[in-house]
């Protein structure tokens, strides 16, 4: 496969603030977004040469897309891979321009999820599959009660009794909402103590309400170019340095050999993005991740699976602070899906809304310390069988 390696680099990012937009429609955040993308690219609409819209419920073909900007007869597509759909679009628009289609292309996510009612992501059964000439023996449960299955599991296996495992899951929410809570554009701004994370109701044993993320209405958006041109723009481009993709089978569930405590997805895809950026040592390499905590336990999985902390061992990390803002690697240093909530199709460009900033430096008080290697993960559709999206991004070029 062809390397993406330092071929494209990201000029211009906007976001909106994440939250209850009612006032607000579907095309208000995708202009809020990319107005703001462009802007910051020091560029206009007719320079966009083509455009990637990513959505999983808030529009339908390229047209959700080209109307509200008014795009001029260039390309546009819309791509949809649930939960991981912000990054894919990212993913489309930077191959497009290291290909050499294009040298200034669009990439945009919005979901406008509050509109439509809904307390959660419908079931497993529903989305991720048409339901159309199904056998009728396909899951039928919710995503929480899916990660439910995953923390109970990943407590029996590594013996922790479900006292020990809350309490680490609530340090992990704690964390997220202290980042959050420096977060302007967040949906959730407010502090939370441990105690007050155990103490919410339950949605799905052991998961509380304060384990899981929100649902929300937001946009992102990039504008991504050839590395070449990058400083045309902007003195401080970001490069990409890997975009990888892992999408499972779904047959962990009667495999024999699977030990449901991990996402074998977002192992695997983090192997072939470390590959590509030329990682050996991630916890020691990468300055700063945003990862998908749609519920506290899939952070602590993902700690392990994307070879952060050793198996069954991320207890000793979260108990050391190394995923806090001043520890060794900061995640979700803006909230997380935590405290943003999670409209599906703009929460991964939304993740890179974050690291662009904290590696050009401009994250306020949120900011790490030196960065130089950013990474965001997200993962789609359901905890078995999956998609995996993971992009690491670097502020410098060719250096490594």
């Amino acid at each position: 496969m062809g390397m993406m390696k330092d071929k494209v680099a990201i000029v211009g990012m906007g976001c909106t603030k994440f939250g209850e937009l009612w006032d607000k429609s579907v095309d208000d955040l995708i202009a809020e977004a990319t107005f703001e993308a462009c802007e910051d690219a020091g560029l206009e609409l007719k320079d966009i040469e083509a455009a990637w819209l990513g959505t999983v419920f808030s529009g339908h073909t390229a047209l959700s897309l080209s109307s509200p900007l008014k795009l001029q007869y260039i390309p546009v597509t819309r791509v949809e891979n649930m939960c991981a759909t912000g990054t894919e679009a990212l993913r489309a628009a930077a191959y497009a321009v290291a290909a050499g289609a294009c040298n200034i292309a669009l990439a945009v996510g919005v979901e406008k999820l509050k509109d439509t009612g809904w307390t959660g992501v419908q079931p497993s059964n529903v989305v991720g599959r048409t339901t159309m000439g199904t056998t009728g023996t396909e899951l039928e449960l919710s995503p929480p009660a899916l990660f439910a299955q995953l923390a109970m599991r990943y407590f029996h296996l590594y013996d922790l009794s479900t006292e020990q495992g809350k309490t680490l899951l609530a340090e992990i929410a704690v964390k997220n909402h202290h980042n959050g809570s420096l977060n302007p554009k967040a949906q959730y701004q407010n502090e939370l103590t441990v105690e007050q994370v155990l103490k919410a109701p339950i949605v799905a044993p052991p998961l509380g309400v304060l384990d899981c993320c929100g649902v929300s209405d937001g946009a992102a958006a990039a504008i991504v170019t050839r590395a070449d041109m990058a400083r045309n723009f902007r003195d401080n481009p970001i490069y990409i340095k890997s975009l990888a993709i892992s999408v499972g089978p779904s047959r962990d569930p009667i495999s024999q050999d699977y030990d449901f405590a991990h996402v074998e997805e977002n192992a695997r895809a983090s192997k072939l993005a470390y590959a590509e950026a030329g990682i050996t040592d991630p916890l020691s390499e990468l300055s700063m991740a945003e990862v998908h905590d749609c519920f506290t336990i899939h952070e602590m999985s993902v700690y392990e699976d994307l070879g952060w902390s050793r198996k069954g061992r991320a207890k000793d990390d979260i108990e050391a602070g190394t995923f806090t803002l001043k520890g060794e690697l900061p995640v979700n240093t803006d909230g997380g899906l935590k405290c943003f909530g999670h409209p599906l199709g703009a929460s991964g460009l939304r993740m890179q809304y974050e690291v662009y900033k904290q590696l050009q430096e401009k994250a306020g008080p949120r900011q790490v310390r030196n960065p130089r290697l950013g990474l965001t993960h997200n993962l789609g559709g359901a905890v078995w069988g999956g998609i995996a999206c993971i992009c690491i991004t670097g502020n410098e070029l060719n250096k490594r």
